[in-house]
């Protein structure tokens, strides 16, 4: 019964939840994120509320799922080749290419923060990457679990990631981005000085 602005000839759901994020993306350049409105968003793509909820819980569920959709899925391809630098650049600039809406988002804190979103969606990136190339378990370091080296890795790709949105992302292209990711990765606190 959906007939809200061109809606009905949409025919799957993937069609409405990119006119959701189409328009929670709009909204958030002009409103904190915080701010907006199930009812903002649902007006602005032109549907009715309970669509809304026929697609997303809420919506930090919805930001997750842009994120997920412009910049994870997109690179996992390259992770099951083990193309690490060109996945890197990949997502950076995706990241890029949207950097207007990921400027605001990473304003949003509190419970449900932009900061905690991209921490989940990272750990489940190198997650699904580590399990492509399978990590024995430590005969000699016990407490070093496969958990433990996802969570590293997880950790300090989300704050290399959300530092370079947060100081500006015209700063670096997304090329060397990686190219400095890459460096960081591959040595030691001790020959990095080497590398500079």
């Amino acid at each position: 019964m959906e007939s809200i602005k061109g809606v009905s000839g949409m025919k799957n759901s993937g069609n409405i939840d990119q006119l959701l994020a189409d328009s929670f993306k709009e909204l958030a350049q002009t409103v904190p994120i915080e701010k907006i409105t199930i009812k903002q968003i649902t007006d602005k793509a032109g549907v009715i509320r309970p669509t809304f909820y026929n697609h997303f819980q809420d919506k930090y569920e919805l930001l997750e799922w842009i994120l997920r959709t412009e910049v994870i899925e997109p690179v996992k391809p390259l992770l099951r080749h083990h193309y690490l630098d060109e996945a890197m650049e990949m997502m950076f600039t995706n990241l890029y290419n949207n950097k207007n809406f990921y400027e605001h988002a990473v304003r949003l804190g509190g419970q449900n923060s932009f900061d905690s979103i991209v921490n989940a969606c990272m750990y489940e990136l190198v997650s699904d990457y580590m399990e492509q190339t399978p990590i024995r378990t430590s005969t000699k370091y016990k407490w070093l679990t496969k958990e433990r080296i996802v969570d590293y890795y997880s950790r300090s790709l989300c704050m290399f990631l959300l530092e370079w949105i947060r100081t500006g992302m015209d700063t670096v292209s997304p090329k060397e981005l990686a190219e400095i990711y890459h460096v960081l990765i591959s040595s030691t606190m001790t020959d990095i000085q080497d590398v500079l």
